[in-house]
Protein backbone atom coordinates (compact mmCIF):
# COMPACT_ATOMS: atom_id res chain seq x y z
CA UNK A 1 0.00 0.00 0.00
CA UNK A 2 1.47 3.34 -1.02
CA UNK A 3 1.72 6.46 1.13
CA UNK A 4 -1.22 8.23 -0.52
CA UNK A 5 -3.51 5.25 -0.02
CA UNK A 6 -2.53 4.99 3.65
CA UNK A 7 -3.15 8.71 4.16
CA UNK A 8 -6.54 8.51 2.43
CA UNK A 9 -7.52 5.44 4.47
CA UNK A 10 -6.71 7.34 7.68
CA UNK A 11 -8.64 10.36 6.42
CA UNK A 12 -11.78 8.31 5.69
CA UNK A 13 -11.55 6.56 9.07
CA UNK A 14 -11.44 9.93 10.84
CA UNK A 15 -14.25 11.29 8.65
CA UNK A 16 -16.58 8.42 9.50
CA UNK A 17 -15.99 9.06 13.22
CA UNK A 18 -16.69 12.83 13.02
CA UNK A 19 -19.05 14.29 15.65
CA UNK A 20 -18.42 18.02 15.14
CA UNK A 21 -22.02 19.06 14.33
CA UNK A 22 -24.58 18.26 17.08
CA UNK A 23 -27.68 18.71 14.88
CA UNK A 24 -26.41 16.31 12.23
CA UNK A 25 -27.54 12.68 12.20
CA UNK A 26 -24.54 10.39 12.38
CA UNK A 27 -22.75 8.38 11.09
CA UNK A 28 -20.95 10.42 8.46
CA UNK A 29 -21.20 8.90 4.99
CA UNK A 30 -18.18 8.20 2.80
CA UNK A 31 -17.71 6.62 -0.60
CA UNK A 32 -14.49 5.06 0.65
CA UNK A 33 -10.78 5.73 0.22
CA UNK A 34 -10.72 5.72 -3.60
CA UNK A 35 -7.52 7.21 -4.97
CA UNK A 36 -8.63 9.18 -8.02
CA UNK A 37 -7.87 12.27 -10.07
CA UNK A 38 -11.63 12.95 -10.16
CA UNK A 39 -13.75 14.01 -7.16
CA UNK A 40 -17.53 14.25 -7.18
CA UNK A 41 -19.04 16.58 -4.57
CA UNK A 42 -22.66 16.09 -3.58
CA UNK A 43 -24.67 18.23 -1.17
CA UNK A 44 -25.44 16.04 1.87
CA UNK A 45 -26.69 12.50 2.46
CA UNK A 46 -30.41 11.77 2.62
CA UNK A 47 -32.07 9.53 5.18
CA UNK A 48 -31.19 6.31 3.31
CA UNK A 49 -27.46 6.91 2.82
CA UNK A 50 -26.30 6.45 6.46
CA UNK A 51 -28.24 3.18 6.66
CA UNK A 52 -26.84 1.84 3.39
CA UNK A 53 -23.38 3.25 4.09
CA UNK A 54 -22.64 4.99 0.81
CA UNK A 55 -23.44 8.31 -0.92
CA UNK A 56 -26.14 8.56 -3.59
CA UNK A 57 -27.56 5.22 -2.47
CA UNK A 58 -31.22 5.84 -3.29
CA UNK A 59 -33.41 7.48 -5.94
CA UNK A 60 -31.15 10.44 -6.77
CA UNK A 61 -28.24 8.02 -7.10
CA UNK A 62 -30.11 5.90 -9.63
CA UNK A 63 -30.63 9.01 -11.71
CA UNK A 64 -27.00 10.17 -11.32
CA UNK A 65 -25.49 6.82 -12.26
CA UNK A 66 -28.00 6.53 -15.09
CA UNK A 67 -26.62 9.77 -16.55
CA UNK A 68 -23.10 8.34 -16.68
CA UNK A 69 -24.23 5.00 -18.04
CA UNK A 70 -26.03 6.86 -20.83
CA UNK A 71 -23.05 9.14 -21.45
CA UNK A 72 -20.32 6.53 -21.60
CA UNK A 73 -21.51 3.10 -20.54
CA UNK A 74 -20.02 3.40 -17.04
CA UNK A 75 -21.82 1.33 -14.41
CA UNK A 76 -22.56 2.43 -10.85
CA UNK A 77 -19.96 -0.05 -9.57
CA UNK A 78 -17.33 1.36 -11.94
CA UNK A 79 -18.14 4.93 -10.87
CA UNK A 80 -17.86 4.05 -7.18
CA UNK A 81 -14.59 2.16 -7.75
CA UNK A 82 -12.82 4.95 -9.64
CA UNK A 83 -14.28 8.32 -8.53
CA UNK A 84 -13.69 9.76 -5.05
CA UNK A 85 -17.16 10.67 -3.76
CA UNK A 86 -17.25 13.67 -1.41
CA UNK A 87 -19.98 16.09 -0.29
CA UNK A 88 -20.45 19.55 1.19
CA UNK A 89 -21.72 17.92 4.40
CA UNK A 90 -21.14 14.26 5.18
CA UNK A 91 -23.97 13.58 7.66
CA UNK A 92 -27.74 13.55 7.12
CA UNK A 93 -28.97 16.99 8.27
CA UNK A 94 -32.40 15.70 9.33
CA UNK A 95 -35.82 16.98 8.29
CA UNK A 96 -37.15 20.53 8.24
CA UNK A 97 -40.53 21.62 9.59
CA UNK A 98 -42.19 20.95 6.23
CA UNK A 99 -40.91 17.38 6.13
CA UNK A 100 -38.19 17.86 3.53
CA UNK A 101 -34.47 17.42 4.08
CA UNK A 102 -33.01 20.27 6.13
CA UNK A 103 -30.44 22.44 4.38
CA UNK A 104 -27.18 22.49 6.39
CA UNK A 105 -26.51 25.83 8.02
CA UNK A 106 -23.45 28.00 7.38
CA UNK A 107 -21.64 26.82 10.51
CA UNK A 108 -22.15 23.15 9.59
CA UNK A 109 -20.92 23.78 6.05
CA UNK A 110 -17.83 25.58 7.40
CA UNK A 111 -17.03 22.79 9.88
CA UNK A 112 -17.41 20.09 7.25
CA UNK A 113 -15.32 21.99 4.69
CA UNK A 114 -12.19 20.75 6.45
CA UNK A 115 -12.81 17.29 5.04
CA UNK A 116 -13.08 18.48 1.44
CA UNK A 117 -10.07 20.77 1.90
CA UNK A 118 -8.03 17.78 3.07
CA UNK A 119 -9.24 15.64 0.16
CA UNK A 120 -8.25 18.29 -2.37
CA UNK A 121 -4.83 18.53 -0.73
CA UNK A 122 -4.34 14.76 -0.66
CA UNK A 123 -5.68 13.80 -4.08
CA UNK A 124 -4.87 17.00 -6.01
CA UNK A 125 -7.60 16.22 -8.53
CA UNK A 126 -7.60 17.34 -12.13
CA UNK A 127 -11.40 17.36 -12.27
CA UNK A 128 -14.06 18.11 -9.65
CA UNK A 129 -17.76 17.50 -10.34
CA UNK A 130 -19.97 19.54 -7.97
CA UNK A 131 -23.53 18.22 -8.01
CA UNK A 132 -26.35 20.62 -7.14
CA UNK A 133 -26.47 24.30 -6.24
CA UNK A 134 -25.05 24.00 -2.73
CA UNK A 135 -22.05 22.03 -3.98
CA UNK A 136 -21.42 24.32 -6.95
CA UNK A 137 -21.50 27.37 -4.63
CA UNK A 138 -18.49 26.01 -2.74
CA UNK A 139 -16.37 26.50 -5.86
CA UNK A 140 -17.84 29.39 -7.85
CA UNK A 141 -20.35 32.22 -7.41
CA UNK A 142 -23.30 32.15 -9.80
CA UNK A 143 -26.92 33.25 -10.11
CA UNK A 144 -28.65 30.54 -12.15
CA UNK A 145 -27.88 26.95 -13.07
CA UNK A 146 -28.01 27.96 -16.72
CA UNK A 147 -24.92 30.11 -16.06
CA UNK A 148 -22.74 27.14 -15.06
CA UNK A 149 -24.19 23.81 -16.26
CA UNK A 150 -22.64 22.70 -19.54
CA UNK A 151 -19.41 24.62 -18.88
CA UNK A 152 -15.89 23.72 -17.78
CA UNK A 153 -14.17 26.21 -15.49
CA UNK A 154 -10.80 26.51 -13.79
CA UNK A 155 -10.76 26.93 -9.99
CA UNK A 156 -7.88 27.38 -7.54
CA UNK A 157 -8.34 26.37 -3.89
CA UNK A 158 -5.64 25.85 -1.30
CA UNK A 159 -2.98 26.60 -3.87
CA UNK A 160 -4.16 23.80 -6.18
CA UNK A 161 -5.74 24.53 -9.57
CA UNK A 162 -8.23 22.12 -11.12
CA UNK A 163 -11.19 22.13 -13.48
CA UNK A 164 -14.81 21.85 -12.47
CA UNK A 165 -17.78 20.70 -14.53
CA UNK A 166 -20.95 21.29 -12.50
CA UNK A 167 -24.04 19.08 -12.69
CA UNK A 168 -27.60 19.78 -11.55
CA UNK A 169 -28.83 17.77 -8.60
CA UNK A 170 -30.45 14.50 -9.79
CA UNK A 171 -33.30 14.82 -7.30
CA UNK A 172 -36.70 13.63 -8.44
CA UNK A 173 -38.15 16.73 -6.77
CA UNK A 174 -36.41 18.99 -9.30
CA UNK A 175 -37.65 19.11 -12.89
CA UNK A 176 -34.68 21.23 -14.03
CA UNK A 177 -32.70 18.41 -15.64
CA UNK A 178 -35.79 17.01 -17.34
CA UNK A 179 -36.79 20.24 -19.10
CA UNK A 180 -35.11 22.52 -21.63
CA UNK A 181 -32.65 24.11 -21.52
CA UNK A 182 -31.64 21.85 -18.61
CA UNK A 183 -31.69 18.62 -20.64
CA UNK A 184 -29.37 20.01 -23.30
CA UNK A 185 -27.04 21.66 -20.77
CA UNK A 186 -26.86 18.42 -18.76
CA UNK A 187 -25.83 16.50 -21.87
CA UNK A 188 -23.17 19.14 -22.62
CA UNK A 189 -21.82 18.81 -19.08
CA UNK A 190 -21.69 15.02 -19.29
CA UNK A 191 -19.80 15.20 -22.58
CA UNK A 192 -17.25 17.54 -21.00
CA UNK A 193 -16.80 15.16 -18.06
CA UNK A 194 -16.42 11.90 -19.96
CA UNK A 195 -14.01 13.46 -22.49
CA UNK A 196 -11.80 14.95 -19.76
CA UNK A 197 -8.25 13.51 -19.69
CA UNK A 198 -8.65 12.57 -16.01
CA UNK A 199 -11.84 10.57 -16.57
CA UNK A 200 -11.29 6.79 -16.12
CA UNK A 201 -11.64 4.49 -19.11
CA UNK A 202 -12.85 0.90 -19.15
CA UNK A 203 -12.78 -1.58 -22.03
CA UNK A 204 -16.52 -2.03 -21.49
CA UNK A 205 -17.22 1.65 -20.86
CA UNK A 206 -15.83 3.51 -23.85
CA UNK A 207 -16.57 7.13 -23.07
CA UNK A 208 -17.27 9.17 -26.15
CA UNK A 209 -14.57 11.68 -27.03
CA UNK A 210 -16.41 14.83 -28.04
Amino acid sequence: MNQLQRALDAHVTALRACTRCPKMHRPAVSGGAVVSRVISVGQAPGVKEPVLGRPFAWTAGKTLFGWFHRACGMSEAQFRATIYMAAVCRCFPGKNAAGGDRVPDAAEIAKCARWLDAELALLRPALVIPIGKLAIQQFIAFDKLTDVIGKKMSVTLGGHTFEIVPLPHPSGASPWHRMEPGKTLLDQALRLIVSHPAWPRYPTALCRQQ
